[in-house]
């Protein structure tokens, strides 16, 4: 056997949704710049579960379905309030409310494909739904229904706050989701369907995935930058912040990426939109930040930034909390998570690697009385 840790370079399966290579990221064979400028949410969820965009009916017939299955039930929102909230990560909010959304559906373990399918519309939904219903209840508001008649980012947007966005909020918001959407076998992508190819249910391989997003090297990363950018302050401050760290060997986050070797294809439509909306808002130092980090990273280490760090100042510049970051990350990957539980389903086998053993020899029992 040949080890290799994490994974790296290893083909476990194969799969028609995305693509990373040659460092162009595409979505079932559509350049990620070319959605990114063109496309809405919507049209990129239809293409990741269909490979094919959808005509003017069926996108309206899928907006439809995504508009009538928003709403959570009510002991969902009740359970949001007997959290201790002061202590509760939104993600572990997210993760344990995933989980018990299964509880409400019937179908919750019927296993086959209408069935899926319609699992799939009720979580992609349902998710915006359940981060908006706990930003509130945390801060002592009640949550706010989802209407019919917005679209999937503005109807986020609005039931985080109560009020219907701008169309420049809503433009950024839906890019970042399109940008986020899917990315190949990612950890979060993998553990979904490791956790399906038992043939466990839906909402077993999302709150899994949701899981492995959690962690700050994978959906946590822009949490932390925002976190950095805090710190730092101003513009001034940068320099010796950033060499500081290099002197102390501590990572930079937002930098660098597994898999892209000359960069991250998404960043510059997230570093375009910070450029626009922290001029908007009246704070355009979070920016200015940014690209004078990025300049010293990418000069002195030659990472360039990846999808994180810009997405940092968009988020924050929505008015969104910062520990939201994730959940955020989250409300857009379900498409792709789904995605790729749905085709692990398709063509099912168990993923079932091994290990090389590194520990002692073969040994014999010693009885108790016999051991020092």
């Amino acid at each position: 056997m040949t080890v290799t840790r994490g994974l790296e370079g290893v083909v476990a399966t194969t799969s028609s949704i995305s693509s990373i290579i040659d460092d162009t990221l595409t979505y079932a064979g559509y350049d990620i710049d070319d959605l990114a400028e063109n496309a809405t949410f919507e049209e990129v969820v239809y293409l990741l579960w269909h490979r094919e965009l959808p005509t003017k009916a069926q996108l309206e017939e899928l907006k439809r379905q995504l508009a009538e299955n928003a709403s959570i039930p009510k002991e969902i929102i009740d359970h949001f309030k007997v959290y201790p909230i002061k202590n509760v990560h939104p993600m572990a909010a997210l993760r344990t409310a995933v989980s018990m959304l299964g509880l409400y559906d019937e179908e919750a373990d019927v296993i086959d494909a209408d069935a899926n399918y319609r699992k799939a519309i009720r979580l992609q939904a349902k998710i915006p739904t359940i981060v908006t219903a706990f930003s509130r209840i945390r801060k002592g508001l009640e949550p706010v229904e989802p209407r019919e008649d917005l679209g999937f980012a503005a109807n986020f947007l609005y039931m985080l706050t109560g009020e219907e966005p701008n169309e420049i909020a809503v433009e950024a918001f839906d890019k970042a989701l399109i940008l986020h959407a899917d990315h190949e076998l990612n950890a979060s992508t993998f553990t979904a369907r490791v956790c399906v190819a038992t043939l466990s249910d839906i909402y077993s391989g999302i709150t899994a995935a949701i899981g492995a997003l959690k962690g700050p090297l994978h959906g946590g990363a822009n949490e932390a930058v925002m976190k950095m950018l805090t710190e730092i302050g101003s513009v001034d401050n940068v320099q010796s912040y950033i060499h500081k760290k290099f002197e102390n060997k501590e990572k930079i986050m937002g930098f660098g990426h597994r898999v892209y070797r000359l960069g991250d294809p998404r960043a510059k439509h997230l570093k375009k939109m910070s450029e626009k909306l922290t001029k908007l808002v009246g704070e355009p130092h979070w920016y200015e930040m940014s690209a004078k980090i990025e300049d010293i990273v990418t000069s002195t280490k030659s990472l360039p930034p990846n999808v994180d760090f810009y997405s940092a100042s968009v988020y924050h510049c929505l008015g969104i909390d910062h520990d939201l970051f994730t959940p955020i990350f989250a409300v857009s990957r379900m498409s792709g998570w789904l995605a790729h539980i749905l085709e692990q389903y398709e063509n099912n086998r168990l993923i079932r690697p091994r290990a090389e053993y590194t520990g002692p020899a073969k040994r014999s029992y010693v009885p108790i009385e016999h051991r020092d």
